[in-house]
Protein backbone atom coordinates (compact mmCIF):
# COMPACT_ATOMS: atom_id res chain seq x y z
CA UNK A 1 0.00 0.00 0.00
CA UNK A 2 1.35 3.30 -0.92
CA UNK A 3 -0.48 6.90 -0.21
CA UNK A 4 -2.28 9.04 -2.69
CA UNK A 5 -2.87 11.94 -3.44
CA UNK A 6 -5.80 13.35 -0.84
CA UNK A 7 -4.53 10.85 1.65
CA UNK A 8 -4.50 12.12 5.32
CA UNK A 9 -1.19 12.16 6.89
CA UNK A 10 -0.25 12.23 10.79
CA UNK A 11 2.80 13.43 11.77
CA UNK A 12 5.84 13.42 14.26
CA UNK A 13 8.87 16.03 13.98
CA UNK A 14 12.27 14.58 15.43
CA UNK A 15 14.47 16.93 17.58
CA UNK A 16 17.68 16.57 18.85
CA UNK A 17 16.50 16.97 22.50
CA UNK A 18 13.63 14.92 21.89
CA UNK A 19 10.89 17.78 23.59
CA UNK A 20 7.83 17.57 21.86
CA UNK A 21 8.21 15.01 19.65
CA UNK A 22 4.84 13.78 21.38
CA UNK A 23 2.92 15.82 19.27
CA UNK A 24 0.86 14.65 16.31
CA UNK A 25 0.42 16.70 13.15
CA UNK A 26 -1.58 16.64 10.56
CA UNK A 27 -1.29 17.19 6.65
CA UNK A 28 -2.84 15.94 3.42
CA UNK A 29 -1.12 14.91 0.35
CA UNK A 30 -1.37 17.44 -2.73
CA UNK A 31 0.24 15.81 -5.11
CA UNK A 32 2.60 12.83 -5.81
CA UNK A 33 5.77 13.17 -8.40
CA UNK A 34 7.90 10.80 -9.29
CA UNK A 35 10.50 10.88 -5.66
CA UNK A 36 8.49 13.33 -3.54
CA UNK A 37 5.36 14.14 -1.98
CA UNK A 38 3.81 17.38 -1.28
CA UNK A 39 2.00 17.91 1.31
CA UNK A 40 -0.15 20.78 2.73
CA UNK A 41 1.23 22.94 5.54
CA UNK A 42 0.65 20.70 8.94
CA UNK A 43 -1.31 21.49 11.35
CA UNK A 44 -1.42 20.41 14.99
CA UNK A 45 -3.82 18.62 16.06
CA UNK A 46 -5.98 19.59 19.04
CA UNK A 47 -4.90 22.95 18.66
CA UNK A 48 -4.69 23.80 14.97
CA UNK A 49 -1.61 25.97 15.23
CA UNK A 50 0.53 25.31 11.97
CA UNK A 51 3.46 23.70 12.21
CA UNK A 52 6.60 25.32 10.25
CA UNK A 53 8.99 22.59 8.95
CA UNK A 54 12.36 23.35 7.58
CA UNK A 55 14.87 22.21 5.28
CA UNK A 56 16.06 18.63 6.19
CA UNK A 57 13.34 18.28 9.12
CA UNK A 58 13.00 14.18 9.95
CA UNK A 59 9.59 13.18 9.81
CA UNK A 60 8.01 9.50 11.42
CA UNK A 61 4.75 9.65 9.32
CA UNK A 62 1.68 7.24 9.21
CA UNK A 63 -1.45 6.92 7.05
CA UNK A 64 -4.60 4.59 7.16
CA UNK A 65 -5.19 2.02 4.92
CA UNK A 66 -8.81 1.70 3.88
CA UNK A 67 -9.01 -0.84 6.44
CA UNK A 68 -7.80 1.19 9.25
CA UNK A 69 -4.52 -0.07 9.74
CA UNK A 70 -1.69 2.34 10.03
CA UNK A 71 1.48 2.28 7.71
CA UNK A 72 4.17 3.85 9.17
CA UNK A 73 7.54 5.37 7.27
CA UNK A 74 10.53 8.15 7.75
CA UNK A 75 11.30 10.69 5.46
CA UNK A 76 13.03 14.17 5.62
CA UNK A 77 11.69 17.93 4.30
CA UNK A 78 13.41 18.57 0.88
CA UNK A 79 12.26 21.88 -0.33
CA UNK A 80 8.71 23.78 -0.60
CA UNK A 81 6.74 24.57 -3.49
CA UNK A 82 4.13 27.42 -3.84
CA UNK A 83 0.53 26.68 -5.56
CA UNK A 84 -2.69 28.11 -4.07
CA UNK A 85 -1.12 27.74 -0.69
CA UNK A 86 2.51 26.82 0.18
CA UNK A 87 3.28 22.98 0.07
CA UNK A 88 5.89 21.23 1.75
CA UNK A 89 8.12 18.77 -0.83
CA UNK A 90 9.39 15.51 1.29
CA UNK A 91 10.66 12.59 0.36
CA UNK A 92 8.74 9.74 -1.41
CA UNK A 93 9.15 6.35 0.50
CA UNK A 94 10.37 2.99 -0.76
CA UNK A 95 7.27 1.09 -1.03
CA UNK A 96 9.49 -1.85 0.86
CA UNK A 97 10.26 0.95 3.76
CA UNK A 98 6.17 1.44 4.45
CA UNK A 99 5.85 -0.98 7.22
CA UNK A 100 3.02 -1.48 9.91
CA UNK A 101 5.07 -1.45 12.53
CA UNK A 102 5.14 1.78 14.57
CA UNK A 103 8.44 3.52 14.10
CA UNK A 104 9.80 4.77 17.68
CA UNK A 105 12.84 6.54 16.31
CA UNK A 106 13.28 9.11 13.52
CA UNK A 107 16.26 8.55 11.63
CA UNK A 108 19.20 8.86 13.82
CA UNK A 109 21.32 5.72 13.17
CA UNK A 110 23.92 4.20 15.53
CA UNK A 111 26.93 4.95 13.64
CA UNK A 112 30.83 4.92 14.40
CA UNK A 113 32.23 7.92 13.03
CA UNK A 114 35.42 10.15 13.70
CA UNK A 115 34.50 13.85 14.82
CA UNK A 116 36.78 16.72 14.98
CA UNK A 117 35.61 18.76 18.08
CA UNK A 118 36.83 22.24 19.08
CA UNK A 119 35.53 23.99 21.67
CA UNK A 120 35.06 27.63 22.43
CA UNK A 121 38.51 28.14 24.38
CA UNK A 122 40.17 26.47 21.33
CA UNK A 123 40.63 22.94 22.83
CA UNK A 124 40.67 20.68 19.84
CA UNK A 125 40.15 16.89 20.20
CA UNK A 126 38.94 13.90 18.14
CA UNK A 127 35.71 12.11 19.15
CA UNK A 128 33.64 9.07 17.64
CA UNK A 129 30.08 9.39 17.61
CA UNK A 130 27.44 6.70 18.62
CA UNK A 131 24.67 7.52 16.80
CA UNK A 132 24.01 10.58 14.01
CA UNK A 133 20.80 12.37 12.65
CA UNK A 134 19.29 15.14 10.94
CA UNK A 135 19.16 17.06 13.61
CA UNK A 136 22.07 16.46 15.98
CA UNK A 137 24.57 13.54 16.83
CA UNK A 138 25.69 11.91 20.20
CA UNK A 139 29.69 11.49 20.78
CA UNK A 140 31.68 10.11 22.95
CA UNK A 141 34.94 11.65 24.53
CA UNK A 142 37.84 11.64 27.57
CA UNK A 143 36.28 12.71 30.40
CA UNK A 144 39.37 15.40 30.69
CA UNK A 145 37.60 17.97 28.39
CA UNK A 146 34.71 18.48 31.02
CA UNK A 147 32.00 19.25 28.41
CA UNK A 148 28.83 20.72 30.07
CA UNK A 149 25.28 21.15 29.14
CA UNK A 150 24.80 24.59 27.31
CA UNK A 151 28.03 24.50 25.61
CA UNK A 152 28.91 25.25 22.13
CA UNK A 153 30.62 23.04 20.04
CA UNK A 154 32.57 23.45 16.25
CA UNK A 155 32.76 19.97 14.92
CA UNK A 156 33.63 18.45 11.39
CA UNK A 157 32.05 15.21 10.89
CA UNK A 158 33.76 12.48 8.25
CA UNK A 159 31.19 10.36 6.03
CA UNK A 160 31.53 7.39 4.55
CA UNK A 161 29.04 6.25 1.95
CA UNK A 162 28.52 2.73 0.34
CA UNK A 163 29.98 3.81 -2.89
CA UNK A 164 33.43 4.68 -1.41
CA UNK A 165 32.95 8.82 -1.48
CA UNK A 166 33.83 10.30 1.60
CA UNK A 167 32.46 13.86 2.87
CA UNK A 168 33.05 16.30 5.59
CA UNK A 169 29.81 18.07 7.14
CA UNK A 170 31.16 20.68 9.44
CA UNK A 171 28.21 22.30 12.01
CA UNK A 172 27.97 24.45 15.57
CA UNK A 173 26.48 22.01 17.98
CA UNK A 174 24.64 22.36 21.94
CA UNK A 175 25.24 19.97 24.22
CA UNK A 176 21.65 19.34 25.35
CA UNK A 177 22.58 16.59 27.25
CA UNK A 178 25.60 14.49 29.09
CA UNK A 179 26.06 11.04 30.52
CA UNK A 180 29.11 10.44 32.52
CA UNK A 181 30.08 6.34 31.32
CA UNK A 182 31.33 3.71 33.36
CA UNK A 183 34.80 3.69 31.29
CA UNK A 184 35.23 7.05 32.58
CA UNK A 185 34.65 8.77 29.36
CA UNK A 186 31.71 11.04 28.68
CA UNK A 187 28.87 10.39 26.12
CA UNK A 188 27.05 14.35 25.04
CA UNK A 189 24.05 14.27 23.24
CA UNK A 190 24.43 17.30 20.61
CA UNK A 191 21.72 19.11 18.71
CA UNK A 192 22.61 21.26 15.72
CA UNK A 193 22.84 25.29 16.07
CA UNK A 194 24.14 26.24 13.03
CA UNK A 195 24.16 23.70 9.93
CA UNK A 196 23.73 24.57 5.98
CA UNK A 197 21.06 23.03 4.05
CA UNK A 198 22.94 20.80 1.93
CA UNK A 199 24.94 19.62 5.07
CA UNK A 200 22.51 18.46 6.34
CA UNK A 201 21.33 16.54 3.31
CA UNK A 202 24.59 14.48 3.60
CA UNK A 203 24.16 13.55 6.97
CA UNK A 204 20.55 12.74 6.38
CA UNK A 205 21.77 10.45 2.60
CA UNK A 206 24.02 8.89 5.32
CA UNK A 207 21.57 7.65 7.70
CA UNK A 208 18.86 7.03 4.79
CA UNK A 209 22.32 4.36 3.64
CA UNK A 210 22.73 3.08 7.24
CA UNK A 211 18.86 2.56 7.86
CA UNK A 212 18.55 0.48 4.74
CA UNK A 213 21.70 -1.33 5.32
CA UNK A 214 20.01 -2.55 8.82
CA UNK A 215 16.85 -3.23 7.55
CA UNK A 216 18.45 -6.08 4.91
CA UNK A 217 20.82 -7.69 7.77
Amino acid sequence: MFPSVNDLLYIQVASADGKNMDKEYKSRIADVEDDTLLIEVPIESGSGHMKRLYMGDELSVYFLSDQGVKNYFNTYVLGFADDVVQLVRVRKPESETITKVQRRHFLRVVSKLDLAVKLKDNTRFVALTEDVGGGGVSLIADSQYHLSEGEQLYCWLLLSYKNGSIDHVPFEAEIVRTKPLETGRTKAMLKFVSISDMERQKLIRYCFERQFDFKNR
